[in-house]
């Protein structure tokens, strides 16, 4: 049977599964019964005290949902208000079908104003929705965020948009959702997972195969998807078949940030780790470090001869090192290593990113990318700019263009590989937020890469363990608890 739990799909591919399942024999109808039934057992469950459930219904098949829940809700003895965007006659198929079941009485939706006690089910406009919503609608929406009445949600919140997550115009800010089979982008991407609330996945009966045969490349990240690609420690492993992981250093007021990842990627399994720092930062960085090794490295002349000698299996470019040529130096000669590039790293290739791509242009994907929504846009101008792009497609296209694997970091960060493969990331918690948390994340990379994790693996599991290391260090965390609660965790 197909793991449902970490697909996403698309609106698109949803509306295609719907389809495969009825060719298949399974009557549309009643996956919609079966969809408005969880519907209202949800709403029973999570509010008995309810004096009223409102229901507000669409003119598709989101509203025939909505319809067949306040058909259950009545039936289970609540007291039950209708609310609708488009009369009986307007709706078709399953919507019109369940709407004549629905033995109550429907009134426009412009009329419904909340009042204490009420729960609001929102069926008005599914994952599908891809416009702004209409004047009336917004203004339904608004007065019920502005009176505070819970709401749950069909699918997703009405007036967040599948695919991207964001919002169209303005949308409900739901305390449950609940969804059919399988999660959609705007179930994960920011700003549509907040407004969510409390996310259900419920399955209806279609068949597990037909909804995997119409997945994509997107997934929830998950330690089911990289944990075998991880590193299992032997008997006779030694330090060098742990990996050598190198953290270049900044000037001697910048030393702060190499140190933070040098720290993270020592405790995520490198074994061994070296902070490479020019002459003037090494009587700096040398009284905070004991396992952490140190080495002078001052240009790339001397970093080439170090890489001829040296068992070096991954690099971390960027935390505090400085914008400028120096960077770009380096980088040229790392052209042939596993490179997490950070920060300025990234920054030093703004006025000429394509020089970057073309350093990693062949072979396997040795470099990862870890930018934030700014650093991206010093990157990738043009696609930050592309407002017809979410940041599912901006990170892939980013990947594809640098032939390297993008972290495009957030609360909702995305992890993108050249070959379409991408993980939605879902578990960083909000104090993750803080400085030096990027440059702790870029050494618990580079210590998988440094251990021979593949480049895309080792940077979705370094991004979930991040968000879980942040969960372990609890609210009030600085990036130097995160950096020494950082680890490697195994089932």
């Amino acid at each position: 049977m197909a793991d449902l739990d970490t697909l996403i799909l698309t609106p698109h591919e949803m509306a295609a599964a719907d389809a495969a399942s009825a060719a298949g024999g399974i009557p549309s109808y009643q996956l919609m019964e079966r969809a408005g039934q969880a519907v209202a057992a949800l709403a029973l469950q999570r509010y008995p005290q309810a004096l009223r459930f409102v229901v507000l219904c669409g003119p598709g098949n989101n509203g025939g949902d909505g319809y067949v829940a306040a058909r259950a809700l009545q039936e289970a003895g609540a007291t039950v208000d209708l609310h609708a965007s488009a009369g009986v006659d307007d709706l078709k198929g399953d919507a019109r079908r369940a709407a004549l079941a629905f033995a109550g009485t429907s009134r426009p939706l412009s009329e419904y104003r909340p009042i204490a006690g009420d729960v609001v089910v929102d069926a008005l406009f599914g994952a599908g929705l891809s416009r702004a919503l209409s004047p009336d609608v917004q203004t339904v929406i608004d007065a019920v965020n502005r009176s505070g009445t819970p709401v749950i949600a069909v699918d997703l919140p009405s007036g967040v948009c599948g695919l991207t997550g964001s919002v169209l115009g303005t949308a409900f800010s739901a305390a449950q959702t609940i969804t059919f089979m399988a999660r959609k982008p705007g179930h994960l991407l920011m700003p549509g997972r907040e407004l969510c609330g409390e996310l259900t996945v419920f399955d209806i009966g279609m068949p597990h195969r037909v909804v995997a045969a119409q997945a994509g490349d997107l997934r929830r990240n998950d330690p089911r998807l990289w944990i075998p690609h991880l590193p299992r420690l032997a008997t006779e492993t030694h330090k060098y078949k742990r990996g050598h992981l190198v953290v270049f250093s900044g000037g001697p007021s910048h030393t702060g940030a190499a140190r933070l990842s040098a720290r993270a990627g020592l405790k995520c399994g490198a074994g061994l780790v070296t902070i490479a720092a020019p002459l003037d930062a090494m009587a700096v960085n040398a009284p905070s470090l004991t396992a952490v090794m140190l080495r002078a490295v001052e240009n790339a002349t001397a970093l080439k001869d170090w890489l001829g000698t040296a068992r070096i299996g991954a690099c971390v470019l960027g935390p505090g090192f400085g914008v400028g040529e120096r960077a770009r130096d380096f980088v040229g000669v790392l052209r042939d290593t596993p490179l997490v590039l950070d920060a300025d790293g990234i920054t030093a290739f703004r006025a000429e990113p394509q020089v970057l791509f073309e350093l990693f242009a062949t072979g396997d994907t040795r470099l990862v990318l870890t930018p934030h929504e700014g650093e991206f846009s010093r990157l990738f101008p043009d696609i930050a700019a592309d407002k017809e792009l979410g940041k599912v497609e901006k990170a892939r296209v980013a990947a594809r263009r640098a032939h390297a694997v993008i972290v495009y970091k957030g609360a909702d960060s995305v992890i993108a590989a050249p070959d379409g493969r991408t993980y939605i990331n879902d578990n960083a918690p909000s104090w993750l937020a803080t400085a030096g948390s990027g440059d702790v994340l870029a050494g618990m990379i580079g210590a998988l890469l440094a251990q021979g994790v593949a480049s895309f693996e080792a940077a979705a599991a370094a991004v979930h363990m991040h968000g879980e290391t942040a969960l372990r260090a609890s609210p009030g965390m600085t990036a130097e608890d995160l950096a020494e609660h950082a680890r490697v965790t195994l089932p």
